[in-house]
């Protein structure tokens, strides 16, 4: 997979850095479909969790002023 196609190149790809924390090595979150519900009622959804060499069909081009932003 080239490296442009890929989790780390894509507008749904979530390093953590936005929010002040450190980015994880090699992984992030994936924003494209809504976080998966837990089977408790007090459990909190959780987001897909990827590596930044990943891919899927529903990759969409980072733009490059949002990364700036």
């Amino acid at each position: 997979m080239d490296m442009t196609t890929s989790c780390t190149s894509c507008i749904f790809f979530d390093n953590h850095a936005a929010n002040g924390k450190a980015p994880a090595a090699d992984a992030g979150l994936c924003r494209f479909n809504p976080p998966v519900s837990q089977p408790g009622p007090d459990a909190h959804g959780l987001w897909p969790v990827v590596t930044t060499n990943d891919w899927c069909g529903h990759f969409t081009a980072q733009r490059q002023t949002s990364r700036a932003a």
